[in-house]
């Protein structure tokens, strides 16, 4: 599969581009007091020696996981600076690029997707060479977590309770039934690849009809919640997926591509034992365990910074 089949709404959601900007004006402001940083963001000015900066992109998940990594680093004794809400990866590459960044957490098939939307996405590891083939030469990448922020195919519980589909159910678990069920997404997703062009060719299925809402947003959680559309595309870490209780069908196909949280950092700005805190993360962090976290700085309205370290403390991190 090719980049440049990837939702525009995943480019959306990672990048911080026009769609997001009525969504992300509201979080900027959650996100923004989990650290005590007080400069401005878009400041290019290199991180001082001796000092972790620690960036994010303008969305609620990208402020947490920031955090963790930054309070993560701290754990080991290293003096971490935040810089929150910089914008989109145009930006915060460019950043880590002259050094005003240390630390970032990516996307890895996002990433690729901007490095070389040509690039093929056959499976992580690949995605992980071609990324590392294409980063500017100060730059690396640490140990992908298993978590991931990308699209997928979720049912309401009612239709999950009918037909006894749970979160360890598949896409191709839906064959038999996709032709009593209307699907929703945004118009985009009944034409493309990564949407039901991919679900039939790849899983065989085909759905009774198709609804056009919104990109994963507000119109189609409404419409999975009032069983409007009995299934629909949405991200794997939203936390509407915890409050009414969707199943997410997993992609065993990975139609949907790759989009694993991955510390994207300095090689000359990190020292190992920081590197290694970073990697000891990702190998607690999974998609599950992120939607939680998720939840509880969007729909909880919790301090990220807060739920960051709790979570550190949970698994023996702090």
């Amino acid at each position: 599969m090719t980049p440049s089949a990837k939702r525009s709404r995943t480019s959306t959601r990672h990048t911080g581009v026009a769609a997001a900007v009525a969504l992300t004006a509201a979080t900027a402001l959650l996100a923004g007091c989990s650290s005590s940083d007080t400069s401005d963001p878009l400041a290019g000015d290199k991180a001082a020696k001796g000092t972790v900066v620690v960036g994010s992109n303008n969305f609620a998940e990208s402020t947490l996981l920031a955090d963790i990594y930054g309070e993560a680093l701290r754990a080991k004794g290293i003096k971490v600076d935040y810089k929150h809400n910089i914008g989109s990866r145009e930006t915060t590459y460019g950043m880590m690029k002259n050094g005003a960044v240390t630390v970032l957490p990516e996307y890895n098939g996002s990433l690729l997707a901007h490095l070389d939307p040509k690039a093929a996405q056959d499976s992580a590891e690949a995605v992980n060479e071609a990324v590392l083939a294409k980063l500017d030469k100060e730059l690396t990448l640490l140990t992908s977590s298993p978590a991931e922020d990308k699209d997928s195919v979720a049912v309401n519980a009612a239709t999950a309770k009918k037909h006894g589909l749970t979160s360890e159910s598949s896409l191709a678990d839906l064959k038999d039934i996709a032709p009593g069920l209307v699907i929703g997404g945004s118009p985009e997703f009944q034409t493309r690849r990564q949407g039901l062009k991919g679900l039939e060719s790849v899983y065989g299925l085909t759905f009774k009809s198709f609804k056009a809402l919104d990109a994963g947003g507000p119109l189609t959680q409404s419409a999975l919640t009032k069983n409007t559309v009995q299934a629909a595309d949405v991200f794997t870490t939203d936390p509407a997926i915890v409050k009414e209780g969707f199943v997410v069908l997993k992609d065993p196909e990975n139609l949907f591509g790759f989009a694993q949280v991955t510390p994207l950092v300095r090689k000359d700005g990190l020292p190992p034992e920081g590197a290694a805190a970073l990697n000891d993360v990702s190998a607690k962090l999974d998609t599950e365990t992120l939607r939680e976290l998720d939840a509880r700085v969007q729909l909880e309205k919790k301090d990220p910074l807060d739920v960051a370290k709790d979570w550190l403390k949970s698994v023996g991190l702090d």
